[in-house]
């Protein structure tokens, strides 16, 4: 019976903290008073009470005398960006497949708070119109569809993508996309395509994990490229590792980096697109998170800047509608041929029944409503996990500032392991990322990567402010074992 009104409150108080994440309680506007929530929310008023006052001690509302409460004028995160890294300028072999594949089952385990992985949770998405589109194609014309597409996948979805990347500047035709897997099999067609076993492929650093594990896979080597948390990989390095004629191949995210969500400013990115062509070294994009962005408008890709048609553009639905469909995609002119062989060497095609949901959901225009929903959403659980790490967090945390996607990068004082804060989360049912897994020579070992995938509630909230609990503690033991 005792943990009924703690419940409550903090239910209380995450609907509070929406109503300001999502603009309809301004800084410096006055909230409801205590007697207006009770009624509105059917609670008492003591739960009002404590409510309120939790928020005002997170920040969130200040109490003025004899007027009630407002939200606070501002609320700036306090702790600093996450540092510049600074990688070795030399290639190295990969051995990450099996720690990945242990931390996946974590991941996806219902059992542990979802801070792990990085796929939004289908409460979130919600997409109940795109199932009833893959019933209703069933129903009509699922004797047709149980068959093989062509290689390239399904027409009239390749047409929808097509018609979609003109928004940003993308002249792609259907004949240049081909159908994957994911995106994680488009990323392995390109590199495929371009590179061979032995060679060395420029990449973020930090870098997504699952990138690595391709890599492993195909016996290629990594050149981890300094990254900035704001505006992406470093040109001058990349310039440097161009000159020595040391990499073969170069991906690199656009906008919304995973883990650290930096977005390139556009003139750099036609800089960099500029300079691989000058090289001759294929730049291979993953705009998987190109279309959750919070601003205004979307970032042009690099593909829609190069002029040279130097550029395998990569991507898919699983971040935004359908991580369940598998649906990714891959579009080159220059590389087509291979490709093709590629794809229908290993998988032959795609299944045919979900590209045809999804050509019939997009030509309907619902995928603009949605997205307008997600990115919302997304926007909403990014700043409200930025404020709770802020709170909970040891001083000295660094954290990163995503102006898209939904992940977080969070740089612990050293000499703090991530691995053994992971260690005792998860014996508290919580599980995140730890940052070695982020690169090829296990660095960032005082990182960590946090999802803002799931839909938010109380549970998430405390179990991230335990993690802040635990790595504050773990601080301090190591402080005291130090002296």
């Amino acid at each position: 019976m005792r943990t009924t009104p703690f419940y409550r409150y903090e239910e209380l108080a995450s609907f509070i903290t929406g109503l300001v994440d999502n603009g309809t309680l301004l800084p410096g506007s006055r909230v409801p008073s205590l007697r207006e929530i009770c009624e509105r929310r059917r609670t008492s008023l003591s739960t009002a009470l404590q409510a309120y006052r939790a928020l005002e001690d997170r920040g969130v509302l200040e109490a003025r005398p004899q007027s009630g409460f407002y939200v606070t004028a501002s609320t700036p995160i306090s702790l600093g960006l996450p540092a510049m890294s600074k990688p070795p300028a030399t290639a190295t072999d990969i051995t990450i497949s099996s720690v990945v594949s242990t931390l996946q089952e974590y991941a996806n385990d219902a059992r542990f708070v979802p801070l792990g992985s990085a796929s939004p949770s289908p409460q979130l998405l919600a997409a109940s119109g795109l199932d009833r589109f893959l019933a209703r194609v069933a129903r009509m014309k699922g004797v047709a569809y149980n068959t093989y597409t062509v290689p390239r996948g399904d027409l009239r979805l390749r047409r929808e993508i097509a018609r979609r990347a003109l928004r940003v500047g993308q002249a792609l035709s259907p004949e240049n996309i081909v159908i994957t897997c994911g995106c994680t099999e488009a990323l392995t067609l390109a590199l495929k395509a371009v590179a061979r076993p032995g060679d060395t492929i420029a990449v973020e650093s930090p870098t997504y994990f699952g990138l690595l594990a391709v890599l492993e896979s195909l016996r290629m080597k990594a050149l981890e490229l300094p990254t900035d948390s704001e505006t992406g990989v470093d040109l001058t390095a990349l310039e440097r590792a161009l000159a020595a004629k040391a990499i073969t191949a170069c991906v690199v995210s656009s906008s919304f980096n995973n883990p650290l969500g930096c977005t390139m400013p556009e003139e750099k990115k036609e800089a960099i697109a500029e300079l691989l062509a000058r090289h001759r070294v294929p730049l291979i994009e993953d705009d998987i998170f190109g279309d959750i962005y919070f601003g205004a408008e979307r970032p042009k890709p690099f593909s829609a800047l190069d002029r040279s048609g130097n550029t395998l553009y990569c991507s898919s639905f699983s971040k935004t509608l359908a991580p369940g469909y598998r649906v990714g995609w891959i579009a080159t002119e220059r590389h087509m041929k291979r490709i093709l062989e590629m794809k229908s060497a290993s998988t032959l095609c795609g299944p045919a029944l979900p590209q045809a949901a999804l050509a019939e959901f997009l030509a309907t225009g619902g995928y603009d409503s949605h997205l307008r929903r997600v990115r919302r959403t997304f926007r909403e659980n990014v700043d409200r996990m930025m404020r709770v790490v802020d709170q909970s967090f040891p001083r000295e945390t660094r954290i990163s500032r995503p102006a898209g996607g939904f992940v977080l990068w969070v740089e612990l004082p050293k000499p703090l392991a991530s691995r053994a804060l992971l260690d005792e989360a998860l014996a508290k049912g919580i599980c995140f990322v730890p940052g070695d897994v982020f690169s090829a020579r296990q660095r960032y070992a005082n990182c960590l990567r946090l999802s803002c995938g799931a839909t938010w509630s109380p549970r998430i909230e405390r179990a991230l402010r335990t993690l802040g609990e635990m790595a504050t503690a773990l601080a301090r033991r190591r402080t005291r074992a130090r002296r």
